[in-house]
């Protein structure tokens, strides 16, 4: 898998690999900035095409190849 880069996230689709509550495909729809100056981005929103609930998580948990996949399969 190619790096992921958290400024570019916005947008982006993804695919848990098991779905719960019919809940599969998401789209990343903020990048939350952190409260200080120098912190790093680490949390992102992500909402479900399907119901519309948002969940923040962390972006690094993307990598996880066993459960995100990259686009809409």
């Amino acid at each position: 898998m190619t790096p992921i880069q958290p400024k570019k996230l916005l947008l982006t689709k993804w695919t848990a690999r098991k779905a719960v509550a019919k809940e599969k495909h998401f789209i990343v729809t903020k990048i939350v900035d952190p409260d200080d100056v120098d912190g790093q981005t680490d949390l992102i929103e992500i909402e479900a095409v399907f119901s519309k609930r948002q969940q923040r998580l962390s972006w690094r948990e993307l990598q996880d190849e066993t459960r995100w996949q990259r686009g809409w399969l």
